[in-house]
């Protein structure tokens, strides 16, 4: 603890120095730096880096914003695979890039990272709608540029909430579709008082009962935000927040289910003693709800120096309710949760018979308290431009589970008794600096150096009453280095290397004591060409892993993907975008990932045996995934989009198994949008319309794969098993919306 305390004092003390620095301020310069500029600097990369990105600006993620979550929004990037539970698009999302999960994609919001501390997955259900508070994103591929949080290992995403606005405005938007789908969004904002403050605020609700059976969202949240500006420091306070209720739909479909039932979701079966169907449990849900504060502050201390300091409080609290039924739970081999036994109790006796299991409905808590100081300082002149920062977190996460209802007495746990009890501590202390310089006037230097210090405790049961004992100490040194080399006018070299370490998550430990922490070494070269409004990107990559913890295919019993470490592993690609305008009216922005993704000499049991399989491919890492949109602008502000996608074929283990194959597909969506400009009293009126899945394709881009040893149903022989879920999503299904601005 003395380590931490230590390094936020002297960086603290550091910021206090460069306030003894002359603050006359550059009056060459504007008056203001929108605040937004200063807090994504140390996190993103201008566009002639050596880092390989996407960026997507506010006008670009409204044209398709009607409510459906944030992935699926990014789903045109080079190289991006997204999915949904509910099949189409709004509740529980997921975002794949280069073949890494939402694990292994960095995500940070004004520069604070939104990724669970301890689990490492970004839930977007929990801040719904945030795309309508958005200013800007930026995707980086690979490793990246140094950013706060857990490393990047496939990708990092930098969102940048609203810039203030000059004007005052309110704002209303409204969106109806395909299974009862709705949103409803007001938005205001004082516009600047005084010359120096700025307030605005949303409220969002969205709702959906969803393509799958019962897969309903239920889904609201709030952005509120303050900024001064005196010309020489900025201010922004920042809360936002969001409260979900969603039925869960993880448990995916067989393939027999798929082709007579595509819309069966098995969450939440009731059957009576004898194994007849009774139903389903209605309140099979998860409610969970996360409040975001953030305050950032910014000050110029004249035309060289600026420094920024950000803290930030994010509580999270709620629950998965479940039906617990003895019979469904009984014929399960693998989950004994309806039993006495796995309760710890001992059996009751009624009516002179001896109760051994129940069914019961439980509740799973998480309930955690995360902090951040990050602190950083820019020097800039015309040739060099230099971020040095530290930052801070602490994670407190409380983990238990209540019974609230039982068929038949537990004694000792009585209504809302816990069953399991543990806890999560996590600190880490991050420092980095990075510098981008001249060489020459036509080749350009960067570097990037970053340390990562975590300490990590985990105690008491998991949910599956098993003990944990964690106490983890991890020091990371990741070093970057890239060089940009102008050719001329039109075309740009660049090339790259990053390392990345991480830290196992939680359930990495709940799996697998003896778990390893990862290593990436990622390799880039890349030439852009740019030529008025004609844009081309072309980028190949060597990611070499050590110890990757990959999907192994297999879910848990509540949906969660189950990792483990592979050795030693690599991914190989080339990525290619391009933006080209055909005429005035008509452009193309076509993208292609063709990549080859393997685990060297896998180690699998089979049949009893283990067998070294040579390489084999990588779970869940599509060799193609191309990308496609052509705009045709008819007239003014009327936006007609054709948005095509093609993901290939992929296996969703690792043993290349004919039965983990996710079949590909090829999909497209129709996108409308127009801007009616000052109809009545109205600033602007949008009118915008989704049609998703134009040819009504029939396709799974999300499913799971396991297999396990049968050593009962022939005594002394072991064999085998091999099965797969499918998630399947919506045919052709449509949103529209419309807006007001006055």
């Amino acid at each position: 603890m003395k380590r931490f305390t230590s390094t936020i004092i002297i960086c603290c003390l550091a910021l206090c120095a460069f306030g003894q620095e002359n603050t006359k301020i550059d009056t060459v310069k504007k008056k203001e730096e929108v605040l937004g500029a200063v807090l994504i600097k140390s996190f993103r990369v201008d566009a002639d880096s050596p880092i390989t990105h996407s960026n997507l600006s506010k006008e670009e993620i409204k044209k398709i914003n009607l409510g459906q979550d944030l992935p699926i929004l990014l789903n045109q990037l080079p190289g991006v695979v997204t999915a949904s539970d509910a099949g189409n698009g709004v509740g529980y999302t997921y975002l794949r890039v280069r073949g890494s999960d939402a694990t292994r994609i960095n995500v940070t919001l004004n520069g604070i990272p939104f990724n669970d501390a301890e689990s490492q997955g970004s839930f977007w259900v929990n801040l719904p709608d945030f795309a309508s508070s958005t200013q800007s994103l930026q995707l980086q591929r690979g490793v990246g540029t140094s950013v706060n949080g857990s490393g990047a290992f496939g990708a990092s995403l930098n969102l940048l909430t609203d810039n203030r606005s000059e004007e005052a405005y309110a704002e209303i938007s409204n969106s109806f579709g395909s299974f009862n789908t709705r949103r409803h969004t007001v938005k205001a904002s004082t516009g600047l008082l005084q010359d120096k403050f700025e307030l605005s605020a949303r409220l969002s609700n969205i709702y959906s009962d969803g393509y799958v059976d019962r897969a309903t969202s239920d889904l609201k949240s709030y952005f509120l935000q303050g900024t001064y500006d005196d010309g020489q420091t900025l201010v922004k306070a920042v809360l936002f927040g969001g409260r979900e209720e969603t039925y869960q739909a993880y448990f995916g479909i067989d393939a027999e289910t798929l082709e007579t039932d595509r819309t069966f979701n098995p969450v939440g079966q009731q059957f009576d003693n004898e194994g007849n169907f009774e139903g389903f449990y209605d309140n099979e849900v998860d409610n969970y709800a996360q409040d975001h504060y953030q305050l950032h502050a910014n000050h110029r201390f004249n035309a060289n120096w600026s420094a920024n300091v950000s803290l930030n409080y994010t509580y999270g609290r709620g629950y998965f309710e479940q039906y617990v039924d003895a019979f469904n739970y009984g014929s399960n081999l693998f989950d004994p949760s309806a039993t006495y036994a796995f309760l710890g109790i001992d059996p009751i006796t009624v009516n002179g018979e001896e109760i051994t299991e129940t069914d019961l409905i439980r509740r799973r808590w998480l309930d955690n308290d995360f902090y951040v100081i990050s602190t950083n300082a820019n020097f800039k002149t015309d040739r060099i431009d230099v971020d040095a920062g530290v930052f801070y977190s602490y994670y407190d996460g409380d983990h238990f589970g209540e019974i609230l209802w039982s068929e038949f007495p537990l004694d000792g746990l009585g209504y809302k008794g816990r069953y399991y009890d543990g806890r999560g501590l996590k600190q880490e202390v991050t420092t980095f600096a990075k510098a981008t310089f001249n060489i020459t006037d036509r080749l350009s230097g960067y570097a990037d150096l970053q340390g990562r210090f975590i300490d990590y405790e985990a105690t008491g049961l998991t949910s599956d009453r098993e003990p944990i004992d964690v106490d983890k100490t991890f020091n990371f040194f990741n070093p970057k280095a890239g060089l940009s080399y102008q050719l001329n006018e039109r075309n740009q070299l660049y090339t790259s290397y990053g390392r990345a370490n991480r830290e196992p998550r939680r359930s990495d430990f709940e799996e697998n004591a003896t778990v390893r922490p990862e290593t990436l070494d990622d390799y880039e070269l890349g030439w852009r060409f740019s030529d008025g409004k004609l844009q081309l990107n072309v980028n190949g990559y060597f990611m070499n892993y050590q110890d990757q913890l990959v999907l192994t295919g297999a879910i848990d019993d509540v949906g969660a993907r189950i990792r483990e470490n592979v050795g030693s592993s690599y991914r190989l690609g080339i990525e290619l975008d391009a933006r080209i305008p055909l005429t005035d009216m008509i452009n193309l922005q076509p993208n292609l990932a063709l990549s080859t993704n393997k685990n060297r000499d896998f180690l699998f049991q089979r049949d009893g045996a283990l067998t070294n399989l040579g390489d084999t491919n990588i779970a869940f890492s599509p060799e193609i995934v191309g990308g496609g949109i052509i705009e045709v602008i008819p007239v003014e502000d009327f936006y007609i989009r054709w948005l095509a996608k093609y993901v290939g074929e992929q296996y969703m283990g690792n043993i290349d198994s004919e039965a983990s194959i996710l079949n590909s597909f090829f999909t497209n969506d129709l996108n409308v949008s127009y801007e009616w400009k000052n109809p009545w009293f109205f600033d602007v009126i949008t009118f915008s319309g989704l049609l998703n899945n134009l040819f009504d394709v029939e396709y799974e881009p999300n499913g799971y794969f396991f297999t396990f040893d049968d050593d009962f149903s022939n005594p002394g022989e072991i064999t085998t098993i091999e099965g797969a879920g499918y998630y399947p999503v919506a045919g052709r299904n449509f949103l529209l919306g419309a807006t007001l601005r006055f």
